[in-house]
């Protein structure tokens, strides 16, 4: 089996196919994707993605459903910390350009 370069990552396997930038996307999104994260409960880095939005502590066994590429995303952190009562952080002009 040959082996992928270090720059083009998991993309190598669509080859030339879709253009720069899709490939760049996807690697991006599947190396965030299929890194060790944290668990809610335990607080270990063992947090896996079972399935399209299914994420598993190989640590403690909490299944909890997530974000599709990531355990938790940008809206349900904001929708979280506004059910805590904690102040929401809203970007301003100058980090949205």
């Amino acid at each position: 089996m040959s082996k992928r370069t270090k720059k083009v990552g998991t993309s190598g396997r669509f080859a030339e196919r879709y253009g720069v930038r899709s490939r760049t996307m996807i690697r991006e999104v599947e190396s965030q994707q299929k890194l060790r994260h944290e668990c809610p409960r335990c607080g270990q880095k063992a947090v896996q993605r079972t399935s399209t939005s299914i994420w598993e502590c190989k640590k403690c066994g909490n299944i909890f459903a997530g974000g599709a590429y990531m355990p938790s995303t940008p809206a349900g952190v904001t929708a979280e910390r506004i059910l805590r009562g904690l102040p929401v952080e809203l970007p301003t002009e100058e980090e949205s350009k």
